[in-house]
């Protein structure tokens, strides 16, 4: 019987060590939703903190449900040509079932990324009460731990996932000797073994697919392994046949590794040597080799929204409790921003695979939607941090899954579209599949290749690193945009269009009153498609090659369909200007152009950018942006308008309704990329660089008249610190990465009052449009002033 009594902490004492780099809380994790998570980019952990019970939930980046398959339809290739007749010829219903029948993969789902398993901590009651709780997760350190005292004896936990030894450590100690004892197992909801192999505890299994259910013979999938091994500093272990129990020890380290088959030709040789070789080392060492690496990306970025201030003294589930009832807190915004900076540097990392729908973290073995890469926003959504907030490096794993998709996507290509290059429509997994899945109104959407390929420029242009052009970036991009050069068909009145396709994942109201989901040339694709032959263009033109290829993409932009306005004012989200079957849908995809494209600018583009507000506020009004994502991404549009209290204002509203007790974004259920999206838009309202120019404080809110941010990377190679107090910029230091001429704008009436360098003052000149022009030199910081 549980006789320990969980007393929660109230007291100015208990909380005073509390800091805005730390979320923390006074009990354990009820559930999932409230864990704490660690990650290394390929392990990850959630830990719950309980005194008796403790879970550490596990997750391997490879454990995937299945295998590489071929799913091709055969059908497609000559259904083709009749689809787009159908749908040109306005019968969208006859078009959507013939594509239902012949697009669609065979089998039309994908494989799930599946739990490791757990790790199960049952301690032996000390009885008594437990005072002083804190259960806290250290952004500065990387570094979950949980405290409490029973009667005189204070305990510590620390857990950690480390890249360096790619290993989860777990320390449990106590400030008296021999007060450590429990039992420890692993296990995991289904298709496991679990056992003692000498002193470690070993989980091995095979992911199997779940949905649709296979025969015995096809249900083929990754096999996996899990092992703990155990450190003691006093005290005994008893082995048993399931588990270990260790008897009064004064300290334990654990130290947890994983293998797979999807990596390892032989998981238990893998297993030891990886954690061997941590097992030698010193816990010290560890944890130490542990946060170096962590901060060498953690440290380059700081922000502060208002003045300075004390830590706040409330528990952060309190604090969004009370966000949520509509208190202010700035400091729970810096928390959550720096919390989406270590989500990300815990969940991509260099050699791991691109994060998820749900970064690394999922406790299931038939997560929702798979957990797996969603690409006609998601996956994309999950990298919109990484270089205006400095981490460059944790986008190669993105990367690396384009180009294990490109050799499917050049069958699917071929075999679909007898298109050249490469495709991938709404979903991909860890093998590259590219194939249309789910249904129509989903899968029929071959732009996921494109908008990914544009992340190769995007990441170009913030670092200016020509060799990463030439060698990668540019064959991917030049590579999607051949596969737009061949599907492209003629519509018949001068132009070029894409299709069949969707605007992912909306409905319209067809000419005959029903509803449809596939057309010929939604505006999404267009704008994707003059985004990335633009880019390619512009690549070429940099690399000085492919000349001919730059003419053919250049005359085929010529002919594709421009943005329309429609009826209501808005931005047209189809060809013609259909009524919407939900006009609150939670995507808004037609605004591509604005954000993370930049072929709407108010500037640039003001009756554009117009249609692009109206737009925005009709889905608003009937209900949109009703997920975690969609409403991450209304931050972004509303920066992109330069509407810095509307942008805040749905900031808000994202931590307020989609926000869950441990700061992650709610779809619902759990995905992550709201996370990443909303401290995408919370950049964007500060530093912008997609019109030709880097523009400070473009869409700042009046609750954030004064602040500081440092480290903030823009375009053009350049690093940007900035002060602003009153809503005005005070002070900015820039660090070029490389030469060149640099356009500033400023917030609306002030001006440069100077630039130096070393003492040295820099020519400053104005354009006729406002922006202030200064050439800069690699390697030198530049103080610039303002009034």
């Amino acid at each position: 019987m549980r006789t320990l009594i969980l007393l929660l902490a109230s007291t100015a004492g208990a909380l005073a060590q509390t800091t805005d780099s730390k979320l923390w809380y006074r009990k354990p994790a009820a559930n999932w939703n409230e864990a704490l998570p660690i990650g290394n980019g390929r392990l990850a952990a959630m830990v719950f903190g309980d005194p008796l019970k403790e879970r550490i939930q596990l997750n391997e980046d490879t454990v995937w449900a299945g295998e590489k398959r071929d799913r091709l339809n055969p059908a497609a290739g000559k259904s083709i040509p009749e689809i787009r007749r159908l749908l040109f010829a306005g019968q969208a219903t006859e078009a959507e079932k013939l594509a239902e029948r012949d697009l669609l993969g065979i089998p039309r789902r994908m494989p799930a990324y599946e739990t490791l398993g757990d790790l199960r901590l049952t301690f032996e009651d000390p009885g008594g009460e437990v005072t002083a709780y804190r259960r806290e997760l250290d952004l500065a350190a990387a570094v979950v731990r949980v405290r409490y005292t029973v009667g005189t004896v204070h305990y510590t936990r620390e857990v950690f996932a480390s890249a360096p030894d790619q290993v989860i450590v777990v320390r449990l100690s106590a400030d008296r000797p021999k007060k450590i004892s429990f039992t420890a197992a692993m296990d995991r909801p289904m298709d496991f073994d679990t056992r003692t192999e000498g002193e470690r505890i070993v989980l091995d299994g095979t992911a199997l697919p779940r949905e649709p259910r296979e025969t015995a013979e096809r249900a083929v999938g990754v096999k996996f392994r899990g092992e703990t091994w155990f450190h003691l500093k006093g005290g005994q272990m008893n082995v048993h046949e399931k588990d270990i129990q260790v008897q009064g020890a004064d300290s334990v380290v654990l130290v947890i590794g994983a293998a797979t088959s999807f990596r390892s030709p032989n998981l238990a040789e893998t297993c030891t040597v990886t954690i061997s070789k941590a097992f030698e080392k010193e816990y010290k060492e560890l944890a130490d080799a542990h946060k170096d690496d962590y901060q060498k990306y953690s440290k380059r970025v700081s922000l502060s929204l208002g003045p300075a201030r004390r830590a706040s003294t409330i528990p952060t589930d309190e604090r969004l409790a009370a966000m949520q009832k509509g208190a202010t807190d700035l400091g729970l915004m810096e928390l959550y921003f720096q919390y989406a900076r270590y989500l990300l540097i815990s969940s991509s990392r260099p050699g791991s695979m691109a994060a998820n729908l749900q970064g690394k973290w999922n406790e299931s073995v038939n997560p929702s939607w798979g957990s797996k890469y969603t690409v006609n926003i998601n996956t994309q959504m999950n990298y919109w941090p990484v270089d205006v907030l400095n981490m460059p490096e944790l986008i190669d794993p993105l990367f690396d899954l384009i180009d294990a998709a490109r050799p499917e996507g050049r069958k699917v290509a071929q075999a679909y579209y007898h298109a050249h290059g490469f495709v991938i429509h709404h979903n991909t997994d860890i093998w590259g599949d590219a194939i249309p899945i789910d249904g129509v109104g989903y899968g029929i959407w071959p732009m996921g290749g494109a908008w990914l390929a544009l992340h190769a420029w995007d990441h170009y242009d913030f670092t200016r690193d020509r060799a990463f052009l030439s060698a990668r970036g540019y064959p991917i991009m030049k590579e999607a945009a051949e596969f737009l050069l061949d599907y492209l068909v003629d519509d018949g009145k001068g132009h070029l269009t894409t299709g069949p396709s969707i605007s992912p994942e909306n409905q319209y109201i067809a000419g005959d009153g029903r509803p449809a989901t596939l057309a010929m040339g939604p505006m999404m694709d267009l704008e994707i498609t003059r985004a990335l032959f633009r880019r390619v263009r512009e690549a070429a033109t940099l690399l000085s090659t492919d000349a001919a290829f730059r003419l053919r993409i250049e005359q085929a932009e010529a002919k594709l369909p421009p943005l329309k306005i429609g009826k209501y004012g808005q931005l047209q989200e189809w060809q013609e200007d259909y009524e919407e079957r939900e006009p609150g849908h939670r995507h808004i995809s037609h605004l591509f152009a604005l954000h993370p494209g930049n072929e709407i600018t108010p500037r640039g583009t003001p009756e554009l950018a117009k249609a692009a507000r109206v737009t925005l506020e009709r889905r608003l009004s009937r209900g949109g942006g009703g997920t975690g994502w969609s409403r991450a991404w209304i931050v972004n549009f509303y920066a992109r308008l330069g509407d810095g209290n509307a942008a805040w204002e749905h900031l808000q509203t994202l931590l307020k309704k989609s926000t869950l007790p441990n700061l992650f974004d709610n779809h619902p259920p759990f995905q992550i990329d709201g996370n990443f999206g909303g401290a995408a838009g919370l950049a964007e309202m500060l530093v912008q660089s997609h019109a030709g120019e880097v523009a400070l404080l473009p869409a700042l809110p009046e609750a954030v008249s004064e602040g500081r941010l440092r480290g903030f990377k823009a375009r053009g190679g350049l690093e940007i610190a900035l002060d602003w107090k009153d809503g005005l910029a005070l002070l900015a230091t820039l660090h070029p990465s490389v030469d060149g001429e640099q356009r500033l704008r400023l917030p609306e009436g002030q001006r440069v009052v100077s630039v130096t360098e070393s003492g040295k003052s820099i020519r400053v000149r104005e354009d006729k449009n406002g922006a202030f022009i200064v050439e800069l030199q690699a390697g030198h910081d530049y103080t610039v002033k303002f009034h």
